[in-house]
């Protein structure tokens, strides 16, 4: 069951690349979310007054955050010491959490791919259409 990242929500919801993707996960009931992706979607869906994406969305099963600083700070020393730059706590925190809880983050940011060759993050196999 992949954890959805925030930019692969984001493609799909404009019909991109991901909508499939997104469509059979939701359909076999394979697909989470946390709290940090949630909260980086509402606000705007809220905006759009899309209450009934926010209520999908809020039915989602949800990965439980526990955050662990000392292992954030570990995850950003071996990405700086790798080359890996400019990657926003929010994402390291969500490469934690997906970690943590034995899921696949499936994501569209090209910096997942390469921290998951640094840290034991598994990336989801994806095809988009």
């Amino acid at each position: 069951m992949p954890l959805v990242d925030t930019s692969v929500w984001i493609d799909g919801f404009h019909g991109g690349k991901f909508s499939g993707v997104i469509k059979n996960l939701i359909d076999r009931c394979e697909i989470c979310i946390n709290d940090l992706i949630l909260s980086e979607l509402i606000p705007s869906i809220r905006v759009r007054k899309e209450k009934e994406l926010e209520d999908l969305l809020y039915l989602l099963p949800r990965v439980p955050m526990q955050i662990d600083w000392n292992g954030i700070v570990s995850i950003q020393t071996e990405n700086l010491k790798n080359g890996i730059n400019r990657v926003g706590l929010p994402d390291i925190m969500i490469a934690q959490n997906a970690m943590q809880n034995g899921v696949q983050l499936l994501s569209m940011d090209k910096h997942f791919e390469l921290m998951a060759k640094v840290v034991p993050l598994q990336l989801y196999p994806y095809t988009p259409s």
